[in-house]
């Protein structure tokens, strides 16, 4: 497996399925760095070829998920010099090149949860707000913090963060940058469940991630596909996109052994992806 010097990749339990990635700066509160940003992509697409890979489970190593992009990295970023034409265009390739790295969560074709404790700010946001599925204990906090620091979210957040909580919501988060709490999360519907500790969490997450895991993995890879494309499209455009998935998908084993075993009261087996 790959060595990484921002991320941890393992799997608790190597029959499940389930592969755990974790940011893994915790002396730093997981703020994101430089480095991050080629290893996420890399590590998110090999998880993806992985055919013993089902689902993915991102966390933060330590008692925070992730404190945002590091200043060292904001720094690096904002300090080009030169013709401010040829300066501004290297600085949207360089925006462009760690969008990608976020986007690099919806283009795996594993589910991706997001197991938030602890801090969630400014870029642990465009992370979690990427992820297919978000739970959270009761510890943690959120910010949408670009604006406190002078600049204008530009990794996602500001795209997907509407679709999830609404627009007018998204819009007083990211205009206040003010923290809200796991609860608040959950009312707005950024996360899907709260829970108790982080321990009930990592439980929690473990019996759903496992849950999924043990499905047919081409039902699981195509209702994220479908779902993304559906969110960007009509409904029409969106009926036409799933019709074409399943004219192939449907011939596959794994409906004919999904029946078989609810006939026979069995748990079904499916093939790896």
């Amino acid at each position: 497996m790959e060595h990484y010097k921002t991320l941890q990749v393992f799997q608790k339990f190597p029959s499940s399925g389930v592969f755990h990635l974790n940011l893994n700066r915790p002396s730093q509160r997981n703020a994101l760095s430089r480095d991050f940003f080629p290893e996420f992509s890399i590590a998110l697409q090999s998880l993806d070829q992985n055919p013993n890979a089902s689902v993915i489970v991102l966390s933060g190593t330590g008692d925070h998920f992730c404190s945002g992009i590091d200043i060292k990295t904001l720094n690096s970023i904002a300090n080009d010099t030169g013709d401010r034409g040829r300066s501004g265009e290297r600085l949207r390739r360089d925006i462009k090149y760690l969008q990608e790295a976020i986007t690099a969560i919806e283009r795996c074709r594993k589910p991706v949860i997001a197991a938030i404790k602890g801090a969630c700010i400014g870029g642990g946001i465009d992370i979690v707000t990427a992820c297919d599925i978000r739970y959270c204990s009761k510890d943690a906090f959120f910010s949408v913090k670009e604006v406190d620091m002078g600049l204008t979210a530009d990794l996602g957040t500001l795209q997907r963060l509407p679709g999830i909580v609404g627009f007018g919501n998204a819009m007083e988060l990211a205009l206040s940058g003010r923290r809200f709490s796991g609860q608040e999360a959950k009312d707005l519907g950024l996360v899907s469940r709260v829970f108790g500790s982080k321990e009930e969490l990592d439980e929690g997450v473990k019996i759903i991630a496992e849950g999924i895991a043990a499905k047919s993995p081409l039902a699981v890879t195509g209702t994220k596909a479908v779902l993304l494309r559906s969110r960007d499209s009509s409904v029409e455009q969106g009926l036409d996109y799933v019709a074409t998935w399943n004219s192939s998908m449907l011939v596959s084993d794994d409906l004919m052994e999904a029946v078989s075993a609810h006939l026979q009261k069995r748990k079904p087996t499916f093939s790896k992806l």
